[in-house]
């Protein structure tokens, strides 16, 4: 379903953008919501009927015309209602961003570990996109591509909405080329550099991970081994593809699961446990480059960024 176009009536706050719920249309003799808060409560129960009265008393909720609306207001299908997302509970990750370039129409970004790009589940505030929205104070900024929370490296933001459908295009068209470094074990019986292409798909059994299947490859990677210390190597990745969690599958399929892995190729932890700072997911988003479809200038970033080897146990 297509995202609804943004209502220039409803500002961000303190760097969130609204989240918008429609109000269906009724048959005539429904009224299965009495009031606003009867619809509230029942639609979005992730917020508690509580929590949605004392954000309808503070003003937190605005429809169309960008007005409060009460929590007594009588259901009225066909229009929209806004809110900001809050989280009582958001855990602070004690990381910081590091702008690595900013013109008229970008904004480069080394984006630490354990921090996500855009807010969601449990991260809210505690997010590239919002934090660098209240530090820059620039309300349009939207990231032109995506990279795993748990991932460190180069983030690229569009400024201008009107340049933004032309930047995102060049991740569909696979127009820009990437590359990333990772740290894994070393097997000298593997033969690299080589390409590893397959067919990933959603794990059946675990929503956030994916796994290799039979069928034609939908995923592929240049692989190769840049250095070398002890037991453990830094390589290079340069995928061609951008699945969900491609170079941590690839890398494990090859037996060389990434230092700091929680998911592949086990589950170590589960999606919502808490996190061991000092032992992030090697992986950085080193470089990045592409024909500038705004400018027509040729754009190349690199990150400030390390890895830090792992220890030899």
């Amino acid at each position: 379903m297509a995202r609804p176009p943004k209502n220039p009536l409803i500002p961000t706050r303190d760097g969130v953008s609204p989240s918008c719920v429609a109000l269906p249309l009724l048959p005539a003799g429904d009224s299965r919501w009495p009031t606003l808060l009867d619809f509230l409560a029942e639609r979005l129960p992730a917020v508690d009927r509580g929590a949605w009265q004392q954000r309808l008393s503070d003003g937190q909720v605005l429809d169309e015309h960008g007005q409060p609306v009460r929590a007594d207001n009588a259901y009225r299908g066909g229009g929209r209602l806004y809110y900001w997302r809050a989280l009582d509970d958001e855990p602070e990750i004690p990381f910081e961003a590091t702008v690595r370039f900013q013109d008229a129409h970008l904004l480069v970004v080394d984006k630490p570990h354990f921090l996500p790009v855009t807010p969601t589940g449990r991260f809210v505030r505690q997010s590239l996109l919002v934090r660098l929205k209240q530090a820059t104070g620039i309300d349009t900024l939207s990231p032109i591509h995506r990279i795993d929370r748990e991932t460190a490296g180069l983030v690229v933001f569009s400024l201008r909405p009107q340049d933004r459908g032309a930047y995102q295009a060049l991740f569909r068209e696979r127009s820009v080329d990437k590359v990333y470094e990772a740290m894994a074990p070393l097997d000298p019986a593997l033969a690299l550099p080589r390409v590893h292409r397959s067919r990933m798909a959603e794990d059946p059994e675990a929503f956030y991970r994916m796994t290799e299947v039979d069928g034609e490859p939908n995923s592929e990677t240049a692989i190769a081994l840049l250095e070398c210390r002890g037991a453990w190597g830094r390589y290079r990745l340069e995928p061609v593809t951008g699945k969900r969690h491609q170079l941590r599958v690839h890398m494990a399929a090859l037996g060389l699961p990434l230092a700091g892995d929680q998911f592949y190729p086990r589950v170590r932890r589960g999606p919502g446990e808490a996190e061991d700072y000092a032992d992030p997911l090697r992986l950085l988003a080193r470089a990045i480059a592409f024909t500038d479809p705004v400018t027509g200038e040729q754009r190349s970033f690199e990150s400030g960024l390390d890895l830090k080897w792992p220890s030899p146990g």
